[in-house]
């Protein structure tokens, strides 16, 4: 699996999600930003990244880090570089 694909499965199963992912084919880190985050704990933030991703977790994904976001989360992250 690919980070690209990884990407696309995020943004197409999280509402006006953004995400970046990098990885080297096995081991991956996702930082994903969307507003269905706010109020929610991170625990189930990563649930719904988890959700997204489906069966894909199991096998083609060995590691995956997740840090989300809310978008002024990510502004204020940025703005302090702290990715």
């Amino acid at each position: 699996m690919t980070s690209e694909e990884i990407k696309t499965m995020i943004e197409s199963g999280i509402p006006e999600a953004e995400a970046h992912v990098d990885g080297d084919g096995s081991h991956f880190v996702a930082r994903v930003v969307s507003d269905s985050f706010a109020n929610c704990p991170m625990i189930k933030q990563h649930k719904m990244v988890y959700a997204a991703l489906g069966d894909s977790m199991e096998s083609a994904i060995h590691a995956l880090s997740i840090q989300t976001y809310t978008h002024e989360a990510w502004e204020k992250a940025r703005k302090l570089q702290v990715m």
